[in-house]
Formats: C-alpha cells, sequence, structure tokens
C-alpha cells in the first residue's frame, strides 16, 4: 500500500482525497475526503482572470488540506487544477500560492487529460459489475466544463467541452450580477442552445450513442441523485451506485428551475455553494440523456480525484 493525496481543484470546487493504494490489486482505501466549495472561476468567464477573493478562498482550502495531508502522512502528493485555471491569465498567481503553501506544483491538465483521470476514477470499481452493460460512458459535469468519455477497461475516445453549471450559469442566468430567480424561458432556451452545440461538438470525437452504460460525475449529478433518493442528508454511501432514471432527472430538473432560491437551498442534500449552479447543472445532465437515449444514469462518488490518486500511487492511468 501506498498514501497518497490527490488534490482536484476545478471551477467551482477543490477536493482532496487521502488514500492508501495497491496498484497492483486495485485497492484503494479511503482515509479522509473532503470539498470546498471555492468558486475559483468566479468572474473568468467575463474578465479572463481569477479574481483576488476566489484565489484568496481556494488558498484557505489549500491550507486547511496541508494540514490534513501532513497529519496523515501522505508520502506522495499531486494537484491537478481544471478549467478555471486553463483559461486565466493570472495563473502565475494561482500556481504560485498553491506552491507556498503545498510544496508542490500544480498540474494544469488538458481537458483529455482530465477525462482519462475521471474514466479510470469512476470505472475502476463499475468493471467487476458483470450486470452492467459496455461500453461506459462517463459524463464529468463540472463548474466551467464537462468532460465526455467512452470506453471498457480503457479509454477509447474522450472529449472536453466548455459547458458547466457556472459557466452557464454566470453566462446565461446572470442580469446585473444576480442570479435571476428563478430563470425565464428565454435563459433556460439559451442555455440548452450552448448544451446542445457542444454535445455536437464531443460526438464529433466520443460516440455518445455507442455506449450501452452512463456513468455521471461531480456534484450536480450527486445532488440529483440525492434529491431523486429523497434523502434527509448528503449520504455518500447510498448515493455512490445509485442509478437515478430518465423521469427522475427531468421532473428534478423543472423543479430546479422553477423553484427560488431559498426553495433550493432548504434542500437536505443540496450544498450551499451548489443553490445557485444546480439548476444549469441538470440541463446539462438531462440534455445527455436525451442525446443519448440512456434510460437511467449510474451515479458515481468516485470520479477524476481517485484517478489523480490512482495516478499518483504508481497506477497506469
Amino acid at each position: 500500500m501506498i498514501r497518497v493525496a490527490g488534490i482536484d481543484c476545478g471551477t467551482n470546487s477543490i477536493r482532496l482525497l487521502v488514500a492508501d493504494c495497491d496498484p497492483a490489486t486495485g485497492e484503494l482505501v479511503e482515509l479522509d475526503r473532503r470539498m470546498t466549495i471555492v468558486r475559483l472561476g468566479q468572474g473568468v468567464d467575463r474578465t479572463g482572470r481569477l479574481a483576488p477573493e476566489a484565489l484568496e478562498r481556494t488558498f484557505a482550502a489549500c491550507r486547511e488540506y496541508a494540514a490534513v495531508i501532513k497529519e496523515l502522512g501522505a508520502e506522495r502528493v499531486r494537484f491537478v487544477a481544471t478549467s478555471a485555471s486553463r483559461d486565466a491569465e493570472n495563473r502565475d498567481d494561482f500556481v504560485r500560492g498553491v506552491v507556498e503553501i503545498l510544496g508542490v506544483e500544480p498540474e494544469v491538465i488538458s481537458g483529455d487529460q482530465e477525462a482519462e483521470f475521471s474514466f479510470t476514477g469512476a470505472t475502476k470499481e463499475l468493471t467487476a459489475h458483470e450486470h452492467l452493460e459496455r461500453p461506459f460512458l462517463v459524463v464529468d459535469i463540472g463548474g466551467g466544463s464537462t468532460e465526455f468519455v467512452v470506453g471498457d477497461d480503457h479509454v477509447r475516445a474522450a472529449r472536453s467541452v466548455d459547458v458547466g453549471c457556472v459557466r452557464m450559469t454566470e453566462r446565461h442566468l446572470v442580469v446585473d450580477g444576480v442570479v435571476t430567480d428563478p430563470p425565464t424561458e428565454e435563459q433556460i432556451t439559451a442555455v440548452r442552445a450552448d448544451i446542445e452545440a457542444a454535445l455536437d461538438l464531443a460526438s464529433e470525437t466520443v460516440p455518445l450513442t455507442e455506449a450501452r452504460t452512463l456513468v455521471g460525475l461531480a456534484g450536480s449529478v450527486t445532488t440529483i441523485a440525492g434529491i431523486a433518493l429523497g434523502l434527509p442528508e448528503y449520504r455518500s454511501s447510498e448515493i455512490h451506485h445509485s442509478r437515478i432514471s430518465y423521469e427522475q432527472v427531468r421532473a428534478i430538473t423543472e423543479r430546479m428551475l422553477t423553484a427560488t432560491h431559498d426553495e433550493r437551498a432548504a434542500i437536505p442534500v443540496m450544498h450551499p455553494g451548489r443553490v445557485d449552479v444546480i439548476g444549469a447543472g441538470a440541463l446539462v445532465l438531462l440534455a445527455v440523456m436525451e442525446r443519448t437515449g440512456a434510460s437511467e444514469v449510474v451515479v458515481s462518488e468516485h470520479d477524476i480525484l481517485d484517478g489523480i490518486a490512482w495516478s499518483v500511487a504508481g497506477a497506469t492511468v
């Protein structure tokens, strides 16, 4: 067993996994997994820069994570940064701050590499489930981008496109700096148009309709699952590998787009940082299911973070 730490810094959240990994057997024993909403991508789509307050929120989370990593004695650490820091003009400020706090340089990976990590993390356990048909289509709905990966035991095709719950919210659902509550039909139509264009782009590379099992990752998907399951609080063990039907996703999407901020915030499984962006995230998932004809989505709590952990442990990804 190798004790490793993987950090995934996305547009909306930063997450840490400390785990003992055995590349020979494929066993991963989780020691600590946590997530902090930092909104690193705040305003990036509009300004092209990381906001000072967003950087400070991210660095505060990094300080917390550094203490956990030290306490648990992880031998190796890998920090992967995704969409927001790929796009920002001042990403050097971000890199410098992370190095000072954690002693490792964040790797600003490509969308294709991001997709590969997501696929590995999501499907390493699922390959043992004989009742799940292959190939898998793994869809990772992030804050700034969505990754599509088709594969069996290994990746066959992957594509990252620039639609995510934060990017779509900021681009179409914000007026004069305030999120429309609830959004208008015209706003929803604009979001759908962007998502459909992104799906057209993804389908040029990834055979979306060939997959037999849809696997959904990240906070928008797991939140929808928690709502569908009627959980009184967020319970990762019940959400992981749950199956949510197309009808449930459609009903929840409509509910999220017609509810007020306070009504969404009152949902027991809703993280406060996801209240304003869940509608756009749900629209992405719904559009994917409609495009692929998937009757259900298999929800995975294991995703890019687990893929990062496997890579730092020396497993091939």
